[in-house]
């Protein structure tokens, strides 16, 4: 589903990732996990896109991602508030993304009501556009956007962030219930090591671009993710 190859990415002779390999399956929820400066948005920015590798490629349903853009109608992704248009109105912003994944108005409507305890009240109909929303709302909306289309990759940067424990648990569980559909694959990205293995069934561990762990989630694995930060601490 998605191939790494020797990737990497150099700012100012300092290398904040170099991957020689990994391959991520279709129907996977992935989960990666690192502390700050780890290379977490710069790998999911290299698989979006988003910025030139140093060197290596990452393949798409083998498209390489930099030569072809066919592989972006298979992928839904929401990293931080630039995917968002603060000037439209949440319902707006929907309708947009529908409009670009050939997802009808109505349909997106429809579409929709899934999410209604998600949003709580709090994001149709509210009258607000989405740059007056809070930060957590504003997730929200992202998020859902991502999905509109039903996308068989999506790509979710610290989805956890910035939400209430409700909201957190919620999203959990949509996370638990798209992933039932083996043909979607998930990435995730978390600084919450209690969330990424709940949800997630392989976790990769990077460390200043590296990776330290590639593993499927076991009982223990919450466990082994702490032992290990825990030695970085004492090091």
């Amino acid at each position: 589903m998605i191939s790494i190859h020797n990737i990497s990415k150099i700012y100012q002779q300092n290398k904040v990732l170099d991957i020689p390999s990994l391959s991520i399956a279709k129907g996977e929820t992935f989960g990666l996990v690192g502390n700050n400066g780890a290379g977490k948005t710069t790998l999911f920015s290299l698989l979006l896109d988003l910025i030139e590798p140093s060197s290596g490629e990452i393949r798409i349903q083998d498209i390489p991602v930099h030569l072809s853009e066919t592989w972006k109608e298979k992928v839904g992704a929401f990293i931080d508030e630039t995917f968002l248009m603060g000037y439209l109105t949440p319902e707006e912003y929907f309708y947009f993304i529908g409009e670009l994944r050939g997802v009808k108005k109505q349909e997106v409507d429809e579409f929709l009501k899934e999410f209604h305890d998600l949003f709580n009240g709090e994001i149709i109909n509210a009258g607000k556009y989405i740059r007056d929303l809070s930060k957590g709302n504003q997730k929200k909306v992202g998020i859902v956007g991502a999905l509109i289309g039903v996308p068989e990759i999506i790509i979710l940067d610290e989805p956890f962030a910035n939400l209430d424990p409700s909201t957190q648990i919620k999203l959990k569980k949509l996370i638990k219930r798209w992933a039932e559909n083996e043909q979607i694959t998930f990435l995730i990205s978390s600084h919450d090591l209690a969330h990424t293995t709940e949800v997630c069934n392989r976790i990769v561990v990077l460390n200043k671009g590296v990776i330290m762990k590639d593993i499927k989630t076991t009982e223990e694995t919450l466990r082994e993710l702490e032992r290990y930060f825990e030695e970085q601490i004492q090091e």
